[in-house]
């Protein structure tokens, strides 16, 4: 599994906006400048958050961007499952995909499956509220 940079920036931007919302809208110039991500780029992350209700947008004076619901609230699992379509390690197990003929007999499917359980759990148990301000779960994180 590999997150690609939408996923990433997606994170980035959603512990920015928690992280300086208050309860106000924060404009797109002023994220796309603290992290350092082109306008045009975060516009395409930003809609498909605010089209799957992660995110509020307004447009015009006083407008930009808000979380819809509390920080503890959004699990990193959630985001990245939005934005990359499937954290799963092998084409097999991701959701809707085509059965193999070989599924009954792999070998290997038991090591695919409880790592694709062990990644979902540990991603769906780190929120947004985790990762703010003081650097996340154990400080050590990078995005």
């Amino acid at each position: 599994m590999l997150i690609s940079t939408k996923g990433r920036y997606a994170l980035r931007i959603m512990i920015d906006l928690a992280e300086n919302s208050g309860d106000g809208y924060v404009p797109l110039k002023e994220m796309a400048a603290r992290q350092d991500i082109s306008e045009k780029y975060l516009e395409s992350i930003l809609k498909v958050l605010v089209q799957n209700n992660l995110l509020a947008g307004l447009r015009g004076k006083g407008g930009g961007y808000r979380l819809t619901k509390a920080p503890q609230l959004y699990t990193v699992g959630s985001i990245l499952r939005l934005t990359e379509g499937s954290l799963a390690p092998v084409t097999c197990l991701e959701r809707g995909s085509q059965q193999c003929a070989r599924m009954a007999d792999c070998p290997t499917l038991p090591v695919w499956r409880k790592l694709d359980e062990l990644v979902n759990n540990y991603l769906d148990s780190v929120t947004l509220a985790d990762l703010m301000a003081t650097g996340g779960v154990g400080n050590d994180y990078v995005i």
